[in-house]
């Protein structure tokens, strides 16, 4: 069998190298390099700004970890940006040595559906090559979304792709949307000195996650020095010289050296042949597939941010080894309410199941429980004790039903309970299973816990 895939991203790299340990002979098109968003502009260049900073965030605590430390230590952003680079390199190279051992052939160039069974690649130097293929995988990715009256300048009018660059560090920058995206930048630019403004349409944000989580990092938001303002629209915006004038319908007026723009991402499916062989695209530009992936065209599939469901890089690549497990005829699908979500602000937050909200917007009966980071011993030995755990269950049923987590090491610990929401385990299954000490894990069963007012590391209430 010959497989194609348009787009390299985790979405179609994790599909090709799936599908070539299973016999199936891949080419795989990219238009620019190979690991798509996640790679190159997303996940791994910002947690690699992260990481710096979060070593910077340290050393400016030093004495209270018992180091001293010379005075006048600062981010270099040259540095911390060629180490940025480094990382992303190594990963790629480390992706092409894993294409060649599986025999996957990479075709760099503009890729074409021509046909339910053809592509055409169209490469820098302006020729052509037509790929026959019996099953195609479209895993394009998105793009940063571009507001009509907001036009990107690259200098002054950002994206999330241009902050990964900035040549200096700016004085001051505004954020527009506080989803992960937003939040994330947020948290970066002030701890390297920026002073940071970050505007939202909605009461709060991150509003998809549970409310108690977005409070505290309202909080914490609050506490580093960024000044958060929800409710709020852009009017109007004029660039003057080197900064921006922000008119918001509060009637406030914002001058800032930056405006970065993290209100979502635009779907890339135009220009790539969808019209051409009859693939349904929605308005909006996402590409509608059923539970195997599959568009309406047989043979075709679509995976990653490009179809719409949730848009992160560990989601992509399941749809991917999905959608080949489909291709080669098994019956396989994606349970996402077991999906983890992980958002790396200071601190880190990361959920998985039903929040509060949606559990009582459901009618479910639930019982809630809690557990604070600043309880927990290990929380203490790193000086990182802000943030809780919380857990969300069945009241009738005692069944797991969403684990909410913001603090230490979030992003790490959450899967215990992604695998406990998947397998549908009740809280007592969490309870009764021992967690080495001392971990961050721990928090999980104190939380777990305190639904019986169990907890052993929390004052009786």
């Amino acid at each position: 069998m010959r497989l194609s895939i348009l787009g390299a991203g985790p979405g179609g790299y994790v599909a090709a190298i799936r599908a070539a340990q299973s016999g199936i002979h891949v080419t795989l098109i990219e238009k620019d390099e190979v690991g798509g968003t996640c790679l190159n502009k997303g996940c791994i260049p910002t947690k690699s700004i992260i990481a710096s900073l979060e070593l910077f965030k340290k050393i400016k605590l030093s004495e209270l970890y018992g180091i001293d430390v010379p005075n006048g230590s600062k981010p270099n952003l040259t540095k911390i940006l060629n180490r940025k680079n480094k990382i992303v390199q190594t990963q790629i190279k480390g992706l092409y040595n894993i294409f060649k051992s599986y025999r996957i052939d990479i075709k760099k160039g503009k890729g074409f559906i021509s046909s339910p069974q053809s592509l055409l690649v169209t490469y820098n130097n302006g020729e052509q090559e037509k790929i026959v293929s019996d099953k195609i995988i479209i895993a394009t990715g998105s793009r940063p979304f571009q507001i009509q009256n907001l036009p990107y300048d690259g200098r002054i009018i950002i994206s999330s792709d241009d902050a990964l660059n900035l040549p200096e560090i700016p004085d001051d920058i505004a954020i527009l949307g506080a989803g992960a995206i937003g939040c994330e930048f947020a948290c970066i630019f002030r701890l390297l000195g920026s002073k940071v403004t970050l505007l939202e349409m909605l009461s709060r944000p991150l509003s998809n996650e549970d409310i108690e989580i977005t409070d505290i990092l309202q909080r914490e938001f609050k506490k580093i020095g960024i000044r958060l303002i929800t409710g709020v629209k852009v009017e109007k915006t004029i660039v003057e010289d080197n900064s921006v004038i922000i008119h918001i319908d509060n009637g406030d007026i914002i001058s800032s050296k930056k405006l970065l723009i993290a209100t979502g991402r635009a779907f890339n499916s135009e220009n790539i042949g969808l019209e051409n062989i009859g693939i349904i695209r929605s308005q909006s530009g996402k590409i509608p597939v059923n539970e195997k992936f599959e568009t309406n065209i047989k043979g075709i599939y679509a995976v990653g941010d490009v179809i719409g469901n949730m848009m992160l890089a560990h989601v992509a690549a399941r749809e991917g080894i999905t959608a080949v497990d489909n291709i080669l005829g098994n019956n396989s699908t994606i349970d996402y309410n077991s999906v983890p979500l992980v958002i790396f602000t200071y601190p880190e937050i990361a959920s998985v199941g039903l929040k509060e909200f949606q559990a009582q917007e459901r009618g479910i009966k639930i019982r809630t429980g809690h557990f604070q980071f600043r309880a927990l011993a290990r929380s203490h030995t790193i000086g990182e004790i802000d943030g809780l755990v919380k857990i969300v269950s069945d009241a009738d049923s005692d069944k797991l039903l969403g684990v909410h987590i913001i603090g230490p090491h979030a992003s790490d610990i959450i899967h215990e309970a992604a695998l406990a929401i998947r397998k549908g385990l009740k809280t007592k299954d969490i309870i009764e299973t021992i967690h080495a000490h001392p971990t961050f894990s721990e928090a999980i069963i104190e939380a777990t816990e305190d639904i019986y007012g169990m907890a052993i590391h929390a004052i009786k209430k």
